[in-house]
């Protein structure tokens, strides 16, 4: 080798380094995750993680998800939500209504995607669930028809039922949402042959007050659409449901997992596991505006055999055979 040669040698070991050092690293994408805090949003926690690792991201390797938990005080959405706004995170996961509205007002130009929506239009989350338009897109749940569902499900499961309370939180969902369930509930108890009783709880305070009302009126069986408050308190409420002697009616399997009797609804497990699909097609650049709003795919009818057995309420097979879960 001349002295030429040698030279180019000793620079190309010398740039080597150098260049393979300038070589950009893969970016690290920044999730931040609101949770209402439990072990129901731990099983969706989960199952979110289970959708993206499908798509090929390992929490710690190139994603990082910062949690934030309103621990079951809800008024925390709007300062968590800055907390993660503050952190410069490149997507905010919120479950449902309230947590993603609290996080659009916090910030219009981070994207959100939303588990488990009631009513993304009238609530103004979205423009349409075709073309949401703004910063928020993801995945709706309630729908005024499962009322029908779970009422028709209590009758058959509760013999002789002839009168059924319906625990209502006025102001928990948007006004077009509400007046829409309590239309369906009217015509479905109509329908059915039930006297339908709507017992009023505006919050945490008025449970207990609610289900003495409804033992006062002897009703047969309960029916209680989900909101944030009765999430949070969805232990204490099928604790009061099975001391009442009430078979009730939930929309999600989370208040069966809790002790209740029995839920019809869209699995929030499923719909965390597409949620994670809109994170990604985010973080690989397309707009949450043009990413259109999707309905549940996957319902699920889940009893608790035990609850049942509390009661001493016998459900028909016919019943049990349509579950697609019964817990022991």
């Amino acid at each position: 080798m001349n002295r030429r040669e040698t030279l180019i040698a000793l620079v190309a070991l010398g740039v080597a380094p150098l260049a393979a050092e300038a070589q950009p690293s893969a970016k690290i994408a920044r999730i931040g995750f609101l949770t209402t805090g439990g072990d129901a949003p731990s099983r969706l926690r989960e199952a979110f993680l289970q959708g993206l690792h499908d798509l090929g991201y390992v929490e710690g390797r190139n994603v990082v998800i910062e949690y934030r938990s309103a621990e079951g005080r809800l008024e925390r959405w709007q300062a968590l939500s800055a907390e993660l706004v503050a952190l410069k995170v490149d997507v905010i996961v919120a479950p449902g209504t309230a947590a993603a509205a609290a996080a659009k007002q916090a910030t219009r130009a981070i994207p959100i995607v939303v588990i488990g929506a009631g009513d993304p239009v009238t609530s103004g989350l979205a423009v349409s669930l075709a073309r949401p338009g703004g910063n928020v897109t993801g995945l709706s749940a309630l729908s005024p028809e499962l009322v029908s569902k779970w009422l028709e499900l209590l009758k058959q499961a509760v013999p002789g039922l002839s009168r059924v309370a319906f625990l209502w939180q006025p102001g928990a969902l948007p006004e077009h949402t509400e007046r829409d369930m309590l239309m369906e509930a009217e015509v479905a108890a109509r329908t059915l042959g039930l006297r339908l009783q709507v017992v009023e709880a505006r919050g945490a305070a008025d449970i207990d007050r609610a289900f003495a009302d409804m033992t006062k009126a002897r009703a047969g069986a309960l029916t209680v659409p989900s909101t944030p408050t009765f999430s949070s308190a969805r232990r204490r409420l099928a604790d009061l449901a099975t001391a009442n002697r009430l078979p009730t009616m939930f929309t999600f399997r989370e208040y069966v997992d809790a002790g209740g009797l029995m839920a019809y609804g869209p699995s929030l497990a499923d719909l965390a596991r597409r949620g994670a699909t809109y994170v990604d097609k985010i973080l690989n650049g397309t707009k949450p505006g043009d990413l259109p709003i999707e309905q549940p795919t996957k319902f699920e009818l889940v009893i608790n055999l035990k609850t049942a057995k509390e009661l001493g309420l016998m459900i028909p097979q016919s019943v049990l055979a349509r579950a697609d879960e019964l817990l022991q």
